[in-house]
């Protein structure tokens, strides 16, 4: 996008400010910005690799105008934007707090054909689809720091389906309710599970605790959690991850007190069921990941993680 700065404004202070996660073939963006008008012309879509779709979620002020796009609500807050960096557009919006979702067009195309229509299309925030919606992405902002990549890929594909389902509705393309359904039954999976990875042997964790948090009944909870193999399964498979991470973490932490920290009622118990789901002992796993030869291949692994933007945008353009 380019900036209309004008002489006045170049003398006005201005403010600004955004965190930015690369995740798998996604970006997710969390931006904070005065007031500002925003171009995006022919002639920069011919010059630069960018064609994905984006979808901002306004949590602060309102998502503005779109020049042109008489059929736009102008909600006085919040609202949803869905934009086509393939097409030209120009927005003006006074100061904002965005999230913003940057999703290749044949990602996009597998969820929602008809999103090149819906370029530049605003959508209010005043249905429960859309609150549902907004709050997946204000989770998100919160959890990607410490979320797994495999976590983020995850949260971020669910929120993309969640806010498709307003978009759908409000440009008059809602042609499924059950999509829609599905995707608020992945959202409220989606929060179970940070509910219990956040915190895997706090006491007396339960389908009960989890229950008096999202208020939905049991008989759902249990639905939502079949693939898994249960609730408690889950929080088993979430209390070993847990285990793994502290095992490489705190070498010098015996074995012992991390079983009884995360919750297992005795060491053979836990030892049985790490053995069982990660193919190994705890003991095996520690020396594997303090073999030095081994955490120079975990260093070089994780440096990849940190490739040019760059070159992400250009291997992912359509």
């Amino acid at each position: 996008m380019d900036l209309d700065v004008t002489r006045d404004s170049l003398l006005a202070p201005f403010h600004a400010a955004i965190d930015r996660y690369l995740i798998a073939d996604m970006s997710f963006t969390d931006c904070r910005c005065d007031g500002v008008t925003l171009q995006r012309s022919l002639a920069r879509i011919s010059t630069d690799s960018a064609r994905h779709h984006a979808i901002q979620v306004f949590v602060e002020g309102s998502a503005g105008l779109v020049v042109g796009e008489r059929r736009n609500p102008q909600p006085r807050h919040g609202g949803i934007l869905l934009t086509d960096l393939g097409q030209p557009i120009e927005m003006r919006r006074e100061a904002t707090r965005a999230l913003s979702f940057f999703v290749p067009r044949i990602t996009m195309d597998a969820i929602f054909m008809e999103a090149e229509a819906a370029h530049g299309r605003i959508v209010e925030t005043d249905t429960p689809l859309s609150r549902l919606a907004v709050a997946h992405a204000v989770a998100l902002s919160r959890d990607l720091p410490t979320m797994t990549p495999e976590a983020a890929v995850h949260a971020m594909h669910t929120g993309v389906e969640l806010l498709v389902g307003p978009l759908r509705r409000g440009v008059g393309l809602d042609s499924s309710a059950r999509a829609a359904v599905r995707s608020a039954a992945r959202a409220v999976l989606a929060r179970a599970r940070r509910l219990i990875d956040a915190d895997p042997g706090q006491a007396g964790l339960s389908p009960t605790r989890l229950l008096s948090k999202l208020e939905i009944s049991r008989a759902t909870l249990y639905r939502l959690f079949e693939p898994e193999g249960g609730v408690q399964a889950y929080i088993r498979k979430s209390r070993l991850r847990a285990a793994a991470q502290d095992l490489v973490r705190y070498p010098h932490l015996a074995v012992n007190d991390i079983a009884y920290g995360l919750g297992f009622n005795s060491p053979s118990d836990f030892t049985r069921a790490f053995r069982r789901t990660l193919g190994m002992s705890p003991r095996d796993l520690r020396a594997y990941a303090t073999d030095a030869g081994n955490r120079a291949f975990w260093q070089a692994a994780n440096a990849v993680q940190g490739k040019d933007y760059q070159q992400w945008m250009q291997r992912h353009a359509a």
